[in-house]
């Protein structure tokens, strides 16, 4: 009969129990990440694509020659085709349910991070938000983090090692720190007067119906909200640094962070931005915590013996410990750099950031350090004739005022997240907003599969015209009459553009 362990609370803190769920975690987020991409890669990057893979790939090897393979490692050099961008997708999904097996797991999650590394480079600004670079790193570190051994039962045998552990729980504090010492730093008013929550829910990139009601409440809501979030990034993220022995206090500082990242995604959507945070505070929970509120079947470790706390110092082992050293190095650097900045710092360390940025695993954070006050938004119109124009509506981004903004995460619709930052600075998103445009005169189906409804089904438009218009969230007497958004046309960001146009005006 298979023995079992039962962890004791007098036993010294052992995480054996709390990498085997931080890596199946881990494992159902890239599957969710991956999985995620498939109804939308080609739409984005594909050969008909917003922003082809193979034009990119094309123009940074005439900018940097052979050394766009190290600025820019990517799989998709290979062949940059749709059939291998949908291949790699189904690949990540198949390797990350391997990995809930627990089976190899140093180079099935190695794996994993090559893949999603691929992925994200060859996505440019559709896969560059803070969620794809915290899964690389988080991706980066489970590779150190996982246990030697081809099968499953090799992570009972071993505590894992300690400087690969705080490795993790030193990403967790990176981002959880660094989230609210830069809204402080960044010098935005609303941050310092405690007034951002009163614009972030209508502001913020796709809202829910949730953030209709946050943003109907008193002020005073939001002033405290503000207080309470600043309190846990800034003060308890502290926590994550106590030595383990200090149980309670980690497990109250989990409690808090993991509250935040809830009430996050309550109130937007972030794909799985929130789920992968969430991940990192777990891992601070020790095997006897776990054991208390996982199910019995999970809580106990099958083991032949009880878990070692020794090792025997392998050259193996040296390498780990190098490894790990220089990623400690490395991430320390882009922690101070953030803090400091715009203090100059020694040329040696942008030299040394410069020389790891193309893996994008070593990365600091701060999202939402600006505000953003109010909310534009782009209208895309077609039209047969020039004369009677229909509007493209979108799925999840604020479309029509009657359009209920609803929860779409863990799922990350990219270009109604895109469609934002566009709408923020229509100049600067020119450059794939004009083949949206043309993908829509073509009624190219992998882009329009990306969109809503569309209004040309039976025959393509003749022209497309973008509008900005300003939207701010309903009243409660207006959601009475359906409405969750009053809009207000701003201006025309083009004139009607057809398939013979070629850019769009200055």
């Amino acid at each position: 009969m298979k023995q079992t362990a039962v962890i004791e609370v007098n036993e010294p803190p052992r995480f054996v129990l709390s990498r085997w769920l931080f890596l199946k975690l881990l494992a159902v987020i890239y599957f969710i990440a991956f999985g995620s991409l498939l109804p939308q890669i080609h739409g984005l990057i594909g050969l008909e694509g917003l922003l082809p893979i193979h034009l990119y790939l094309q123009r940074a090897f005439e900018l940097w020659g052979t050394e766009a393979y190290y600025q820019l490692p990517t799989l998709l050099w290979v062949y940059p085709s749709d059939a291998l961008l949908t291949s790699l997708c189904w690949l990540g999904v198949i390797l990350s349910t391997v990995a809930l097996t627990s089976i190899a797991p140093i180079p099935i999650f190695g794996m994993l991070w090559v893949l999603y590394l691929s992925l994200t480079i060859a996505g440019q600004e559709f896969l560059s938000f803070q969620w794809d670079i915290l899964l690389l790193e988080t991706g980066l570190l489970a590779v150190l983090y996982s246990p030697f051994g081809l099968h499953g039962a090799s992570m009972y045998k071993k505590q894992p090692a300690i400087a690969a552990r705080w490795l993790i729980w030193g990403l967790a504090f990176k981002l959880t720190f660094l989230s609210g010492v830069t809204k402080l730093t960044s010098g935005d008013p609303t941050w310092r007067n405690f007034s951002a929550l009163q614009y972030h829910y209508e502001t913020q990139p796709l809202p829910n119906w949730i953030s209709w009601h946050l943003h109907n409440t008193l002020d005073w809501f939001g002033v405290a909200s503000v207080a309470f979030m600043f309190v846990i990034e800034i003060v308890i993220s502290f926590v994550i640094l106590f030595p383990p022995t200090f149980r309670k206090i980690r497990i109250i500082g989990c409690f808090f962070l993991c509250l935040l990242q809830i009430v996050i995604a309550l109130s937007g959507n972030y794909g799985f931005f929130n789920l992968l945070t969430l991940v990192l505070y777990l891992s601070l929970l020790d095997d006897h915590t776990l054991a208390k509120v996982l199910p019995r079947s999970i809580s106990t470790i099958p083991v032949t013996h009880h878990a070692e706390n020794h090792r025997v110092l392998r050259p193996s082992g040296y390498v780990l410990g190098a490894t790990i050293s220089l990623l400690a190095l490395l991430s320390g650097l882009s922690f101070v750099r953030e803090i400091v900045r715009p203090t100059p710092m020694p040329a040696w360390t942008n030299t040394a950031m410069e020389w790891i940025a193309p893996i994008r695993s070593i990365n600091s954070y701060g999202l939402f350090r600006t505000m953003t006050t109010e909310r534009p938004e782009i209208v895309i119109e077609g039209s047969l004739n020039g004369t009677e124009w229909k509007e493209y509506p979108f799925r999840w981004k604020p479309s029509e005022e009657t359009q209920t903004p609803n929860f779409v995460q863990p799922y990350m619709p990219r270009l109604d997240w895109q469609m934002w930052f566009a709408a923020l600075s229509p100049q600067d998103n020119a450059h794939w907003l004009f083949p949206l445009a043309q993908r829509i005169l073509e009624n190219e189906t992998s882009v329009l599969n990306l969109l809503g409804h569309n209004p040309f089904s039976e025959q393509a438009p003749r022209f497309v015209r973008f509008l900005l218009y300003r939207y701010r969230f309903s009243t409660p007497d207006d959601e009475i009459d359906g409405l969750w958004w009053n809009r207000k046309f701003v201006d025309y960001l083009t004139e009607p553009i057809s398939r013979r146009t070629r850019s769009l005006p200055p």
